[in-house]
């Protein structure tokens, strides 16, 4: 992907396009309009880039990496007080206080370690980014996630021993799965659990999450083209 892919003229017009398409699908599927919000996954993606994208009016963001993040965000956020940044990615141990700090939300809540850590920090800072617990909808073994039949005493768990509020689920369907089904459970299991927010759906698949009430999708390479390495 050349720089002029990436450039600040093409962004706005990419944007315009997800947003068109994210409306339609709004429609189409009987949701109130506005009521599935884009995260722009901007990882990879340089600080300038993400400026363009800024500058065009997003302003909800999702990284993968926190190290990653804290080497453009700081100053992005600094200049854009009403930007809000989204933890898409696993989060280890080691790095929750650096995204409690960074982040406005949290999307990959996953087991008790880190719900301890996460309340730990919190409370020591009295920042609290709201959460979402990550489901393993397809119970795969590489990929980090609560099971689905474990995710009602995680939440519990969160809520009653950690005393943390958890806003919604999130999930990533397998890549070689139809991912309805997918997100038809974790639809059922946020309406068990009282919960609002539902984050799923990528580039090839978030009409099918709009059908099944996500509140947040997660798109990338259709706003910023291929992903660059950062220098």
């Amino acid at each position: 992907m050349s720089a002029e892919s990436h450039s600040a003229a093409e962004i706005p017009s990419r944007l315009r396009l997800v947003e068109e398409e994210i409306a339609i699908a709004t429609e189409a599927y009987g949701r109130e309009p506005g009521s599935v919000k884009l995260i722009a996954v901007s990882k990879t993606m340089p600080a300038a880039v993400v400026e363009d994208a800024v500058e065009a009016g997003q302003r909800i963001f999702g990284e993968n990496r926190v190290q990653e993040a804290l080497v453009k965000w700081p100053a992005l956020k600094a200049l854009h007080s009403d930007v809000e940044l989204h933890l898409i990615g696993p989060l280890q141990t080691n790095k929750v206080r650096d995204a409690v700090a960074l982040f406005d939300v949290i999307e990959t809540l996953d087991r008790p370690k880190l719900a301890r850590a996460l309340a730990a920090e919190m409370d020591r800072t009295g920042q609290r980014p709201r959460l979402f617990v990550q489901v393993n909808t397809g119970e795969e073994p590489q990929k980090a996630g609560i099971v689905p039949e474990e995710t009602a005493s995680f939440v519990a768990l969160c809520r009653e021993t950690f005393n943390l509020t958890i806003d919604g689920l999130m999930c990533i369907p397998p890549l070689e799965e139809e991912p309805s089904m997918h997100f038809a459970l974790l639809a059922k299991l946020a309406g068990e659990l009282g919960l609002g927010e539902l984050s799923m759906g990528m580039s090839g698949d978030f009409d099918k999450a709009i059908a099944f009430g996500a509140t947040h999708v997660r798109i990338g390479t259709a706003i910023f083209g291929e992903r660059v390495l950062l220098d």
